[in-house]
């Protein structure tokens, strides 16, 4: 028989290429192509009698689904959407020195108070280096099995069994390897078939699998994006070097709600769980200053407060700057040109800084009035009226459009003593509002609110 010829493999698609180039057809990316051996395929015309039969079952017969494993941090209970799933695998990704092994550490020794048999396995670290860290972190008596090993078969040997543990934690999936594939720990073909085993072992044994990813400089898990279709939930673990806080955010759940998030706070004992964020990103506000806007938004169920703040300034060169940190740079460019044509203000020949206070990270389009009020704030240099709360969505007409969950974020705002909003008109809203709401139907109504002396 012929020997296969070698393919190259692209890491961050995982497309195959017969010959190396410098740039992957399928993604576009640069110097990503890796040689790999090709395996022989497995014979065809395999005989019906080795074949094993499918179970098959009705949707509505069977057994009701097991109860969920509380882990006893309410953040992450939060994000996993009530607890985790017998036989699940989950992903966990983030930068590097973020906090995900010290999070999950935490997360074994609670499950361990809880009568749980939990398994810690690290390719990046000995057994005494991880007791160290959970000495440090006050977790020295918390009895988590601990395995340094990077051999995906040595591990299904050892938990392959009647007795495996209720939860097994892999750190990190990039270092783990199948001796019967040629190619490097962390390429395609090994990420994508560790993490297949491991899923197997999942499915088998009812066991939580819960996997840590590395992250290319773009953000996102490193090997092959079919990992993050072959497990049942992905979270990014997020934060800025400069702030205690950290995020972690579900981005896709097969048992429970999609952009969630949990906070908590990097502590010198460890992880520290926020459960009430919104008074932690405003805790440090003091009098009223221009170009400074609270904005209530959601992150999943949660309605979550937060300081936007925005500088206009006369701009010295041809182009002017437009720096946007935790929001979107090309919303904010639309913002900027609706205030120019709809409302007439001349922001075009002028720098514009945006950012997010707390290190957070806003994708929603409810955030859109919000940043017009800093803009409009910092250019005008008059605050926004004290104790005022602004949301809503532009549109490129001007119109303001109306954004769901304004019940509850009304309530988050009344409960941290906010007594305004600064709204679109809203539908079906309640006369027994807890605060005094704005309705403004454009938003040169609310331009309007800054440029007019007379109006507040």
């Amino acid at each position: 028989m012929a020997r296969l010829a070698n393919l190259h493999v692209c890491q961050a698609c995982g497309a195959s290429h017969p010959k190396w180039s410098g740039r992957c057809d399928a993604c576009g990316a640069w110097n990503t192509l890796v040689e790999e051996a090709q395996h022989q395929p497995a014979p065809r015309g395999l005989s019906a009698g080795k074949a094993r039969a499918v179970e098959r079952l009705n949707l509505a017969s069977g057994q009701p689904p097991p109860a969920r494993m509380a882990i006893g941090i309410a953040e992450l209970d939060r994000v996993f959407g009530g607890g985790l799933v017998a036989g699940s695998t989950l992903l966990i990704g983030g930068d590097p020195g973020i906090g995900k092994s010290t999070l999950l550490l935490q997360a074994a020794a609670a499950l361990t108070r809880l009568g749980r048999r939990v398994a810690y396995v690290s390719g990046e670290e000995s057994t005494e280096q991880i007791r160290l860290r959970a000495r440090r972190l006050g977790l020295g008596d918390a009895t988590v099995e601990l395995a340094a090993s990077t051999s995906v078969r040595d591990l299904i040997a050892a938990f392959d069994r009647a007795d495996a543990p209720d939860a097994l934690i892999v750190d990190s999936i990039q270092t783990m390897y199948i001796d019967n594939l040629e190619s490097a720990p962390g390429t395609v073909a090994q990420v994508r078939a560790c993490a297949q085993e491991l899923i197997r072992l999942a499915k088998r044994r009812d066991t939580i699998v819960i996997l840590v990813g590395h992250v290319t400089k773009e953000g996102q898990v490193a090997g092959p994006r079919v990992l993050e279709h072959m497990v049942d939930a992905v979270l990014y673990f997020e934060g800025e070097r400069g702030h205690q806080f950290r995020i972690l955010r579900a981005v896709k759940n097969r048992f429970g709600a999609t952009d969630e998030i949990g906070v908590f706070e990097m502590t010198d004992s460890g992880l520290c769980e926020v459960s009430n964020p919104s008074a932690l990103f405003l805790g440090e506000r003091g009098r009223p200053v221009s170009g400074a806007a609270v904005f209530a938004g959601m992150e999943g169920t949660r309605p979550l407060l937060v300081e936007i703040e925005a500088l206009v300034a006369p701009s010295p060169f041809a182009t002017p700057r437009r720096a946007v940190v935790g929001w979107d740079s090309g919303r904010l460019a639309m913002i900027l040109a609706v205030l120019d044509a709809r409302c007439g203000l001349a922001l075009a020949g002028r720098d514009v800084y945006l950012n997010v206070a707390g290190g957070l990270r806003i994708a929603e389009p409810a955030a859109d009035l919000a940043v017009a009020a800093a803009l409009l704030s910092s250019l005008t240099d008059r605050p926004v009226p004290e104790g005022s709360v602004v949301f809503g969505e532009v549109g490129l007409s001007g119109e303001l459009r109306a954004v769901a969950h304004a019940e509850a974020r009304l309530k988050e705002a009344a409960k941290l003593g906010f007594t305004r909003a600064l709204t679109p008109p809203l539908r079906g809203r309640r006369a027994d509002s807890p605060v005094a709401v704005v309705e403004l139907p454009l938003l040169a109504d609310l331009a309007t609110m800054f440029t007019d002396p007379d109006q507040s």
